[in-house]
């Protein structure tokens, strides 16, 4: 069981039922707990003053103001809370403000219990990576924290490389970390031939996650190895 802290949500709705029914299915998913719920803007902002929360399920048409006046509101003040806009506008300027003001997700009305799980799944994933350390090391994780939030498939692999054999060549160099591997050695150690090791290598090079040196000492051209980035290395 995670000994991590639950994710604190404050559900917004103006319509009683569906803010009950956003609270439901909150609760579901594992990790988060709702800390209250608000049917207004004001009760909204009163509520998030006497506790702070990580998350605000906002609904974005609220009977005393619009709802992204509380996003407005909390970027004033400088605060961490993450807005996922739950909603039935469509209208792309909107969208678009609601990007400006840093909301996290939009999320459409009507949607099924599985979408919004996904939602908040995304969510809990893209804090723990920014729990496991103060700095990225470089683009590429930069790019994954985004990509978990924005469900895009983060460092897909290029056509013709298969995800499994990807991981045993990951595990076989991060086993060898600090030294380095040749694509023969890694075609040894996951079972592969060296030209197949030799693709994933080249890619993970390419993409930033492994480098690339000359191994002297033998007859010939000196060989290459591989060995993970100072950033390390991670799964596609």
């Amino acid at each position: 069981m995670s000994t991590r802290p639950p994710i604190q949500v404050l559900v917004v709705d103006d319509e009683p039922l569906i803010a009950e029914a956003h609270r439901a299915y909150t609760e579901k998913v594992e990790g988060f707990v709702v800390a209250g719920v608000a049917h207004t803007a004001r009760d909204a902002m009163t509520r998030l003053r006497a506790q702070p929360v990580d998350l605000v399920l906002l609904d974005l048409n609220l009977p005393d103001k619009h709802g992204l006046e509380i996003a407005r509101a909390l970027r004033a003040a400088g605060s961490g809370t993450d807005v996922l806009a739950v909603t039935s506008n469509r209208d792309i300027t909107m969208i678009r403000q609601a990007v400006a003001l840093g909301v996290t997700h939009y999320l459409l009305k009507p949607f099924t219990f599985a979408a919004f799980r996904d939602k908040l799944d995304r969510y809990a994933q893209y804090r723990r990576q920014l729990a496991e350390s103060a700095e990225v090391a470089a683009q590429h994780e930069v790019d994954r924290v985004f990509a978990t939030l924005r469900g895009a498939p983060p460092d897909s692999l290029p056509k013709g490389l298969d995800p499994r054999t990807f991981d045993l060549i990951l595990v076989a160099l991060r086993a060898a970390a600090p030294a380095g591997l040749s694509a023969a050695e890694v075609g040894a150690r996951t079972g592969t031939a060296r030209v197949t090791a030799r693709r994933y290598l080249e890619h993970l090079a390419d993409t930033g996650r492994v480098v690339r040196s000359p191994r002297y000492g033998g007859p010939g051209r000196p060989e290459v190895e591989y060995r993970p980035a100072s950033g390390g290395t991670h799964g596609p």
